[in-house]
C-alpha cells in the first residue's frame, strides 16, 4: 500500500503543489501504474494521469473537471493492490472540518489502467462530475432595536456592457433611475474597457423590472444577478452599516455548510457528502430607526459636512449616526472624523477645575471681551464682556477668557484625566462599531492649558466621542458604548467616574446653556442640557460649529464643518429634538 498527498496550495489557481509517495513493501522496484496513477491525481498532473488509462482523452476530460470543481486544499490517495484489482481511497479536504473520504475499484490491464470515470468517485460516469459548493440557511437579517429589519439579502442585477454597445439607448433605460448615467459617460467607461464587460450600474429588483426585457434586448448588454445585503429603505444611509454587514457577512460565514455533489450530464445534482448550514441568528442592533431617520432629516439640507450621533446615556446603546452627503464624501466622519471640540470640551474644563478645589460652580470670576494669558489672546466671540460672573454664568455664556484663566493653575495632566472620565481620549472594542473618541494630550506648559481649555491646541475629538461625553455626563459615568444588543465595547483602560456632586453641577451648567445662554433658541425644547462650540481650525476663516446635548435619556453629539459659528448645529438639532 503506498499514499500519494497533496498539501495546501499556495495560490489560487495552482493545484500541482508537492505530493509525497510513501512505499510500504515495494523495495526499490519501479511503482505500479495504479501508484503513479495516484502520485499524478495528488500533484494535479492531469496528462500524467490519464496517459496511464486506456482512454487518455477521456480521462483527461473527467479528470480535469473532477479537480476544477472540487477545488480542494488539500488531496492525498491510497492505493491497496490485490494481482490485476487495486482500491483506491480517496480524501479530500476542503477546510477545516470538511472531509471527503471514499474508495473506488480499479483494475490493471498490463501497464495500462483500464479506464473507468467511477474510478475517480462512486458512481461518476461518462457526462457528469464532482463539485464542491458552500451551503447556507435562511440569511439573517440586521435588524432595529423594535425588531423591524434595517438590511436584508436581497437581489441585485449588475447590468454589463461591452462593445458595440448601443450606449444611448442604454442610457435611455438607465438615466431615469441613476441620472448620473448618461451616454457620455458610458462610452468613457467602454472606453477604458479594452474590450471587456464593464459594469454600468447594479440595479435593485424594483428598479430593473421593468426595463429588465428591453435592457437585455440591447445588443453587448448582459445582466448578471447577485444576492447582496441591503438596506430595506434605501434612503436609509449610515456609516455603521459597513461594520454592520462586516458582522452579518462573518455569521453568515461562521454558519455555512457544504457539499460535495455529482453533477449529472442534464444538470441535476444529489449530494454526495457535505453538513448542512447552521441556523444565523439575526444581528439585532440598538438603533433606533425613527431617531436615525430624524436624524437624517435633520442634517439632509446642510450645505457643509455634518453628522449627529445619539446615545442611550443609560445603557451606551447607539440609537442613531447619521451624515449628510458632503461627509459621506469625507468618510466615516460622525465615528473616526477628529475635529477641535472648541467650546463644547469646556464642559471638561469646567469639570477639572471643579474636581481640583478652587472654584465652585457659584464662584465670581471675570470675563473680559479679551484677555492676554501666557501670551495667548484670547477673545470671546465677538468680544463680548460680561464683567465679573458666576462660573455658572460664565459657562452658559461660552466664555473664552474665564476658562482659559481657570485652566493656567491646573496641574499638567488635569484636562487629561477629566476628559477620560468622559470617554473622550478612550479606545473601545465595540461590536458592530469602529470608532475613534478623541485625544487630549497632557499640557506641560500654561499656555498649552489655555489653548486645550477652549477646545483648541491639540484637543481633538469626533462626533462620536463628545456624544460619549454628553452621555457621560448624563449617567454620571461613562456607559458602554452597544451597537449589537448584548455585546458592548470594551475600554482599553478603566477611569474612575466624575465625583457625583461635579457632574450634577455640570448639568445644572448646561441647562442653564439652553434657558439663558447661548443654546437659547432651543429653549421651547423642555429638559434639554446643552454646551454650544465653535472651534477654529486652519487659517481660522471657517470655525467648525458644534452642540452637544441630553434630554432624558437621549445624548447627543451635533458637528458641522466650517459652519461659522454654532448656529447650524443648534438649527439641526432643533430638527432632530422637535
Amino acid at each position: 500500500m503506498s499514499v500519494s498527498r497533496l498539501g495546501p496550495r499556495t495560490t489560487a489557481t495552482a493545484l500541482a503543489v508537492a505530493s509525497a509517495l510513501v512505499l510500504s513493501g515495494c523495495g526499490g522496484s519501479e511503482p505500479s501504474p495504479e501508484q503513479r496513477f495516484a502520485d499524478a491525481l495528488a500533484s494535479g498532473d492531469v496528462q500524467a494521469a490519464a496517459d496511464l488509462t486506456s482512454d487518455p482523452a477521456a480521462a483527461s476530460k473527467a479528470i480535469t473537471a473532477m479537480l476544477d470543481g472540487l477545488d480542494a486544499q488539500g488531496r492525498s490517495f491510497t492505493v491497496s493492490e490485490n494481482g490485476d484489482a487495486f482500491t483506491l481511497a480517496a480524501d479530500w479536504s476542503f477546510g477545516e472540518g470538511k472531509q471527503w473520504q471514499y474508495s473506488t475499484e480499479g483494475r490493471v490491464a498490463g501497464d495500462v489502467i483500464a479506464w473507468d470515470p467511477a474510478l475517480l468517485a462512486p458512481g461518476l460516469g461518462a457526462g457528469s462530475t464532482v463539485r464542491f459548493t458552500p451551503t447556507s440557511g435562511t440569511p439573517a437579517e440586521v435588524v432595529a432595536s423594535d425588531g423591524q429589519p434595517i438590511m436584508t439579502q436581497q437581489v441585485v442585477t449588475l447590468v454589463n456592457m461591452q462593445p458595440p454597445a448601443d450606449t444611448s439607448a442604454l442610457a435611455g433605460l438607465l438615466t431615469p433611475i441613476a441620472p448620473t448615467v448618461t451616454a457620455e459617460s458610458l462610452r468613457a467607461e467602454l472606453a477604458k474597457s479594452d474590450g471587456k464587460p464593464v459594469n454600468a450600474i447594479t440595479l435593485r429588483e424594483a428598479d430593473i423590472a421593468p426595463v429588465r426585457a428591453q435592457l437585455a434586448a440591447i445588443p453587448g448588454v448582459e445582466l448578471v444577478e447577485q444576492t447582496r445585503l441591503l438596506t430595506v429603505d434605501r434612503a436609509l444611509s449610515s456609516p455603521v452599516l459597513a461594520d454592520l454587514t462586516t458582522v452579518w457577512q462573518e455569521q453568515q460565514d461562521a454558519a455555512a455548510g457544504w457539499a460535495v455533489q455529482m453533477v449529472n450530464a442534464d444538470g441535476t445534482t444529489r449530494r454526495l457528502a457535505g453538513q448542512d448550514a447552521a441556523t444565523v441568528p439575526d444581528v439585532d442592533t440598538t438603533l433606533d430607526l425613527r431617531l436615525q431617520t430624524k436624524a437624517e432629516d435633520a442634517l439632509a439640507s446642510v450645505p457643509q459636512p455634518a453628522a449627529i450621533v445619539a446615545l442611550r446615556p443609560s445603557t451606551g446603546a447607539v440609537l442613531a449616526v447619521a451624515q449628510n452627503a458632503p461627509a459621506d464624501a469625507q468618510g466615516a466622519v460622525a465615528l473616526t472624523g477628529l475635529y477641535p471640540p472648541g467650546s463644547t470640551f469646556k464642559t471638561v474644563t469646567t469639570s477639572a477645575a471643579l474636581q481640583d478645589g478652587e472654584v465652585t460652580p457659584d464662584t465670581v470670576l471675570p470675563c473680559p471681551g479679551t484677555e492676554n494669558i501666557e501670551g495667548r489672546q484670547i477673545p470671546n466671540d465677538d468680544n463680548f464682556d460680561l464683567g465679573s460672573v458666576p462660573l455658572h454664568s460664565a459657562f452658559a455664556h461660552s466664555c473664552n477668557t474665564t476658562m482659559g484663566r481657570l485652566a493656567v493653575s491646573l496641574p499638567p495632566d488635569a484636562l487629561q484625566q477629566a476628559a477620560l472620565q468622559f470617554g473622550l481620549g478612550v479606545d473601545y472594542m465595540t461590536p458592530g462599531l469602529t470608532t475613534v473618541t478623541g485625544s487630549v494630550p497632557s499640557a506641560e506648559s500654561p499656555a498649552e492649558r489655555v489653548e486645550s481649555a477652549i477646545g483648541q491646541g491639540e484637543v481633538t475629538a469626533s462626533p462620536f466621542g463628545m456624544a460619549l461625553v454628553a452621555a457621560s455626563i448624563a449617567n454620571g459615568s461613562t456607559p458602554a458604548p452597544t451597537m449589537i444588543v448584548g455585546k458592548p465595547g470594551v475600554a482599553d483602560r478603566t477611569v474612575d467616574a466624575t465625583p457625583a456632586d461635579v457632574d450634577a453641577a455640570l448639568r445644572s451648567m448646561m441647562r442653564e446653556t439652553v434657558t439663558d445662554g447661548t443654546a437659547r433658541i432651543l429653549a421651547d425644547i423642555q429638559n434639554l442640557e446643552g454646551k454650544t462650540g465653535t472651534a477654529e481650525y486652519g487659517d481660522g476663516t471657517r470655525p467648525h460649529g458644534w452642540f452637544v446635548g441630553m434630554n432624558g435619556d437621549l445624548a447627543f453629539a451635533v458637528f458641522v464643518a466650517g459652519a461659522d459659528s454654532s448656529g447650524p448645529a443648534l438649527e439641526a438639532a432643533g430638527r432632530f429634538l422637535r
